[in-house]
């Protein structure tokens, strides 16, 4: 039996960008549909669908299942809906697999669309638009994200938007409710070309989370919609301010109780919400993941470990252990986004407690400080203060993951940059070996922990235009991370981790 190769964050390779993950087990594979963004693109989701699977024993052999579903098989593909955006997969009550997905192009404001195929990743068709009873479009409050659940025969559509801006937070409810009666109907409009009956039709509004339930042709609406969660503005007061809906709908059903995952107001987290129902009730649950490690321990928006920016993901069970799929950004862009993945723990009362960004998520421990890994995999990357990535990238001098020659690499490493490693199993001493170039001068200070303390050497930092392994002996033991710290001259771009004997 051939070796179990290592699952490393981010699990697909790293010149592969699907965000927006929803992984489902079907049969003994676990597969993952997403978006597709363009290495470097200009805007969200520009490929086609391309999907993945793997052995659910075996979660560091991840394959390409090739493209599953292009953009122009679709009627309404065009300038105005050319992108697809987040998708989900679910099997039918007539065992075929029915995706969900949203079309875009400058703006999101068509009907959720339906394709279909008789296995998870073979050739999608186009099947249809969801529709009122009548056979018009619905198109009731915002349709986008959508995610799907077959319950027992039962499909229920899961589906939402909602305006999240920081200059809102703190605002009084009074103050909300005015923006909401006088400012968002002029910004609906515009934004999802919504008439005002329209607009008005919403008792709740159109912004928030909804859920209507679906025939069994998978397209026709039969109940709903109905609100489940609050956005921003409505959540103000209720038990979901701070962390209300955003977008990223997800659905899953654990027991009796329904879990319902979706990106928060703060646009770097995936929360959770419960209930006993499908359609009502659900009680705000916490935070999962953010991809800048925000909240994780207590850590302050400030002190982020990572640029952040959207984030889209769902929870899934795999051979008996729970994860969360999120998605981190690079290339200084919300455009080029890879998919991560770290264990959860469901607790006895249903709770799960944040969990830390890490090097390793689908490994199922630690990675051996052993062999050679590329830089690209670091889980924090930091320089002071991190910013949250807006629709312009990021212009400020900071290291980064980037794609350099077909090299996907770490650039821009410069005085008080540090990359983070989560987590290495070391076996006492050994050498450690960084492959660098750059011009520059100084030292990389490798330790274990955050701090200045727990260092564990140093390797020195000379210019070169090629690629080269600078080294350092040290001795560790036991499960710990590895950070690499550069003080000095110029800047440093790091292609290879390497461990020596």
């Amino acid at each position: 039996m051939s070796e179990k190769k290592l699952a490393l964050n981010p699990y697909l390779p790293l010149d592969t960008y699907i965000p927006d993950g929803e992984p489902h087990v079907f049969g003994d594979r676990i597969y993952v549909f997403g978006s597709h963004d363009k290495e470097n693109g200009d805007t969200f989701c520009m490929l086609d669908y391309e999907g993945f699977s793997a052995p659910v024993d075996d979660l560091g052999d991840w394959r390409s299942e090739g493209i599953i579903y292009r953009a122009d098989q679709d009627p309404t593909h065009g300038d105005k809906y050319k992108y697809m955006y987040a998708p989900d997969v679910v099997r039918g009550c007539d065992g075929r697999y029915y995706l969900y997905y949203a079309m875009a192009g400058g703006c999101f404001t068509g009907p959720i669309h339906v394709a279909v195929c008789d296995t998870p990743a073979g050739k999608y068709e186009y099947y249809g638009e969801v529709r009122n009873p009548d056979g018009s479009t619905f198109d009731r409050c915002i349709t986008f994200d959508p995610g799907v659940i077959n319950d027992d025969g039962k499909i229920y559509l899961y589906y939402g938007w909602a305006l999240a801006a920081p200059q809102m937070k703190g605002q009084s409810k009074a103050a909300l409710t005015v923006m909401k009666k006088n400012v968002m109907p002029k910004l609906e409009m515009q934004m999802f070309e919504k008439t005002k009956e329209q607009i008005k039709r919403e008792p709740e509004g159109i912004q928030g989370a909804n859920v209507v339930r679906l025939a069994e042709d998978m397209l026709t609406v039969i109940d709903g919609p109905k609100r489940i969660l609050p956005g921003q503005i409505d959540g103000a007061g209720t038990e979901f301010e701070g962390h209300a809906f955003f977008e990223a709908s997800s659905i899953r059903k654990i027991g009796e109780t329904y879990y319902y995952i979706y990106s928060s107001e703060v646009n770097h987290e995936l929360c959770y919400a419960t209930s006993r129902y499908p359609d009502r009730d659900f009680s705000y649950g916490g935070v999962i993941i953010s991809n800048g490690d925000i909240g994780y321990q207590g850590r302050a928006e400030k002190d982020r470990l990572a640029m952040t920016g959207n984030d889209h993901g769902s929870i899934e069970q795999i051979n008996g252990q729970w994860y969360i799929f999120y998605h981190r950004h690079t290339n200084k862009t919300s455009y080029s986004r890879q998919g991560c993945a770290e264990p959860i723990e469901i607790k006895p009362d249903g709770s799960i407690a944040q969990v830390e960004m890490t090097s390793c998520g689908l490994n199922g421990g630690c990675l051996p400080a052993k062999g050679t890994y590329p830089a690209a995999i670091a889980c924090n990357l930091t320089k002071g203060e991190m910013p949250h990535i807006s629709a312009d990238g990021v212009k400020e001098d900071l290291p980064y993951i980037t794609c350099k020659e077909g090299e996907r690499i770490i650039a821009d490493f410069s005085d008080g940059s540090v990359a983070g490693y989560k987590y290495f199993d070391f076996e006492g001493t050994c050498r450690i070996g960084v492959e660098f170039r750059g011009d520059a001068q100084g030292v990389l200070i490798l330790r274990t922990g955050e701090d200045q303390g727990d260092v564990l050497g140093e390797i020195p930092v000379a210019s070169t235009s090629d690629w080269q392994v600078g080294s350092a002996k040290i001795c560790a033991q036991g499960n710990k991370a590895l950070y690499l710290e550069y003080t000095g001259a110029g800047r440093i771009d790091m292609k290879n981790i390497v461990f020596l004997p």
